[in-house]
């Protein structure tokens, strides 16, 4: 390698892996002699690069803490997971640091390649915020194809952990990644479970856009809201929910027809498991445009009842 400018910044990348690297690793890597090392090394010195020297058959050289933050070389991933970070710093994420986070992200942007750019800004236009919680580490890969996927807008299939440990394999249409601060969640139309779901980022694995685009449906509520309303769920358990519709089993949508037991042919029982909260269920049965009758659980009645109540305040009825 005879540039001495870009052999300066690959010996630089090398070093700010944090190991300790042998004089003839480096010049190995970098196809030049021993001796060229210790000159590159000297020319890092005196950019204010903190190079330490070790001596002896295990010695070699290694990047440490300096008295001031030198310039760093990022890698795709890494300057996408900072940008990212520093628009959520500089949102609202803590306290105290909102303006370094504009400053130094507006260094950063001034830098990115476009590809990266456009990444960034993908992910920034499919994410709203709420306030900080705890939650898991995310690959920024995972959120960039997901936020693409909401952008284009684009199907999506992943592997999917749930809470319980059950593993599956989805296809959705997203709508909207939502941040909780430290926490990510999709919020996406489940094609197979004909259902709206949420689905916590850090449980899912090789996510891909399927390069399928699709037309947007209505989330019937606003997508924050929709994540809130499950976390003040929280780990859900299953109930049993038992509905009589006032039709026969052909009228009915495919996701309550597996569920149902025919009767005199103008009536239909319903019967079958929800984790979902009362509320939801109960907006969901009303959605069929059927009318329907709530047989069970108790919080399910009482949830078809508030849920009348507000129709019927905002229809205007006496």
């Amino acid at each position: 390698m005879t540039d001495t400018p870009g052999r300066l910044l690959s010996l630089l990348s090398l070093l700010q892996t944090p190991r300790e690297w042998p004089g003839s690793e480096l010049a190995q890597r970098l196809h030049v002699s021993a001796r060229t090392i210790r000159r590159d090394i000297e020319r890092l010195r005196d950019l204010g690069y903190p190079v330490e020297a070790t001596l002896g058959a295990e010695g070699g050289y290694r990047l440490v803490a300096g008295a001031a933050m030198p310039p760093l070389l990022l890698d795709d991933e890494e300057a996408v997971a900072i940008a990212v970070g520093l628009r959520a710093g500089a949102g609202h994420a803590i306290e105290g640091v909102e303006e370094a986070s504009v400053r130094a992200l507006a260094k950063l942007e001034q830098v990115l390649p476009s590809r990266l750019r456009h990444r960034v800004s993908a992910l920034q236009s499919a994410t709203i915020a709420l306030s900080r919680g705890d939650g898991a580490s995310v690959d920024p890969r995972t959120l960039t194809t997901m936020a693409a996927a909401v952008a284009g807008p684009e199907r999506l299939r992943f592997a999917y952990r749930a809470g319980n440990g059950a593993e599956s394999r989805r296809l959705v249409e997203p709508y909207r990644l939502v941040s909780t601060g430290s926490r990510w969640y999709l919020v996406a139309y489940d094609l197979e479970r004909e259902d709206w779901r949420t689905f916590r980022v850090d449980r899912v694995d090789e996510a891909f856009a399927t390069g399928a685009r699709f037309a947007r449906r209505d989330l019937p509520m606003e997508a924050e809201e929709f994540v809130r309303r499950g976390l003040r769920g929280g780990e859900k358990q299953p109930y049993r929910v038992e509905v009589d519709f006032a039709a026969g089993p052909a009228e009915l949508p495919a996701w309550l027809r597996a569920a149902a037991v025919p009767g005199d042919g103008t009536r239909t029982s319903v019967s079958f498991e929800s984790a979902d909260v009362p509320e939801w269920t109960v907006a969901r049965l009303a959605l069929t445009g059927l009318a329907f009758t709530v047989r069970g659980p108790a919080a399910l009645r009482d949830a078809a009842g508030a849920l009348a109540a507000r129709l019927t305040s905002a229809a205007g009825a006496p």
